[in-house]
């Protein structure tokens, strides 16, 4: 809602926290959307590692064609970044765990 102004002010900041709650506990969509936010700088300064390792996250956790559409947003990050930067994305996204898990 706070993403598009659809019943609300159009707030990216406040969309951001929310769609982070939802990532955080391994939402696809959410992690998708966070992180097409962050390559556009919305809610927070741009930021291509955070936007290709959350990308990233949204694609290995999705089937079909949502999966497709995830990897190629990922990718398409991807050819905006140094290889140090794709590099540490990957390392982030490795290392990522649900929250809550053990």
């Amino acid at each position: 809602m706070y993403a598009h102004g659809e019943g609300v002010r159009q707030d990216y900041a406040e969309a951001l926290r929310w769609y982070h709650k939802a990532a955080e506990h391994g939402e696809a969509a959410a992690q998708f959307n966070l992180g097409l936010m962050y390559a556009a700088g919305q809610g927070a300064p741009q930021d291509y590692v955070q936007a290709h390792m959350w990308l990233n996250l949204a694609a290995s956790r999705a089937s079909g064609d949502h999966q497709k559409k995830y990897a190629h947003e990922r990718d398409l990050i991807a050819g905006k970044m140094t290889a140090q930067q794709v590099a540490e994305a990957q390392r982030l996204a490795r290392e990522w765990k649900p929250k809550g898990a053990r």
